[in-house]
């Protein structure tokens, strides 16, 4: 999720034109928002967008300021017994009124993100809104992302986002004095990744990961009646934490603590320039004043999130699991047994072409066993595996349209850490995925 954002406490917001300024008169709120995913089954990833979408609208953040991205399926599907309502907990409001639709289908890439990011209109002419940053050096940029990830990867409908070119696009943004400040809220598996020793502490960016580079992220709030997930634990901690709260007096620092401790299945974890946290919430997400919600907290034995939380990767198994549960007849029941059955055997098959290839790169049954099951925490040798990881996109499975495929990259940081190259990977992918392209396997 990508977002930016200026703002002054409420008592002392100027405006100009429709754009919200700064407490010292100058300066804009920019936000970017991405969902990176598609399909009814990640209905959770977009409402988390919609519902970010929501606070900075009420806040007082004007459309022209706020650049989303999603693939826009979800709203008005088939699968959608209320067409053009989306919502982000059970009986919740409609979140998806009024969102600007900026970049949708086939326009949510990573490409197209990075040129939101530095502001390169011409890059995108003609292609779906054509918004990007238009942020200066007294401005803040607030950026939500929400997806699958991987050990360095953050997912698109049909590519991913590598940490390193995330990185140098910070980078560039801070060198070309985009932003006075910017913050970023990261909501994925592994998403700790995107930051651990890429993301400088002097370069006024604060960040929040959802969990730290190792972990899953968890859903949360299945709905029976949708047959789907509605968000995402860490996005419906602060997201709900920001509705109750008046964050002209709130801080970054008071809501990470707060959501680190009711995000109790991961790890929450800060990153950048921790000084940032000082400053008021109302600074990355609007100071105007907006009607403060009375839903929750929850003590967490009794937390309605919470209680329905569940690891990203057996989401998939949980929905279908509720099908055959809710079953009418014996038909429908065994309708989504075979679901089941075919996704477990589609599963099976992304590993055992993982292992095929980490035996090809390394000669040896025993090195391929260790190779996939050794975990190292951290990537180093980034080049080799950025290579192997888009040879893996590229011959095996796509990792956008396949998202279980981000679960088995594992032993291509392993195999890169014990000095394998990313040709050699390469030449092993080509070899051994010979199968025709593939789509939906979660």
């Amino acid at each position: 999720m990508r977002w930016v954002a200026v703002l002054a406490v409420a008592s002392a917001v100027a405006l100009c034109g429709s754009h919200v300024l700064n407490t010292d008169g100058q300066g804009e709120l920019w936000a970017v928002l991405v969902a990176g995913s598609a399909t009814w089954m990640n209905y959770r990833h977009q409402a988390d967008v919609c519902h970010a979408y929501q606070i900075l609208h009420q806040h007082g953040v004007p459309d022209d300021h706020i650049i989303v991205m999603m693939e826009d399926d979800i709203a008005n599907s088939r699968a959608n017994p209320k067409p053009g309502v989306v919502i982000n907990r059970p009986d919740g409001p409609n979140v998806y009124e009024g969102v600007p639709k900026d970049y949708t289908g086939m326009d949510v890439t990573p490409e197209n993100f990075l040129k939101v990011l530095s502001g390169d209109a011409a890059g995108l002419q003609g292609v779906g809104s054509g918004k990007v940053l238009k942020s200066g050096p007294n401005d803040r940029v607030f950026v939500n992302l929400v997806d699958h990830g991987a050990p360095g990867i953050f997912g698109f409908p049909r590519s991913f986002l590598h940490a390193r070119n995330f990185s140098d696009a910070i980078l560039a943004m801070h060198r070309n004095k985009q932003y006075k400040e910017m913050v970023i809220y990261l909501e994925s598996c592994e998403s700790g990744s995107m930051f651990q020793n890429l993301l400088p502490d002097d370069i006024d960016v604060y960040a929040l990961s959802a969990a730290n580079a190792t972990q899953p992220s968890y859903a949360c709030y299945m709905d029976e009646h949708l047959h789907t997930f509605l968000g995402d634990v860490f996005s419906i901690k602060w997201m709900e934490d920001t509705d109750r709260e008046d964050i002209t007096k709130e801080s970054l620092e008071k809501q990470f603590h707060l959501v680190k401790k009711e995000v109790n299945v991961s790890h929450v974890m800060q990153w950048g320039d921790k000084t940032m946290a000082q400053e008021m919430a109302s600074n990355f997400l609007g100071s105007k004043e907006a009607e403060l919600s009375d839903f929750g907290p929850f003590p967490t034995f009794n937390d309605p999130c919470l209680k329905t939380s569940i690891d990203s990767t057996n989401v998939s198994v949980a929905i279908i699991q509720g099908r055959m549960d809710a079953a009418q007849n014996e038909t429908e029941a065994s309708y989504w047994a075979q679901q089941m059955v075919q996704l477990h055997q589609n599963r099976t098959w992304v590993t055992e072409t993982m292992h095929r290839v980490a035996l090809s790169v390394t000669g040896s049954e025993d090195a391929a066993t260790r190779m996939m099951s050794d975990r190292h925490h951290t990537v180093t040798r980034w080049l080799c595996y950025e290579e192997s990881v888009e040879a893996f996109h590229r011959h095996c499975f796509n990792l956008g349209e396949n998202p279980y495929a981000l679960r088995v990259l594992q032993p291509v940081m392993n195999l890169c850490e014990h000095g394998y190259t990313g040709a050699e990977f390469a030449s092993a992918a080509r070899a051994v995925c010979t199968h025709a392209s593939v789509s939906g396997i979660v």
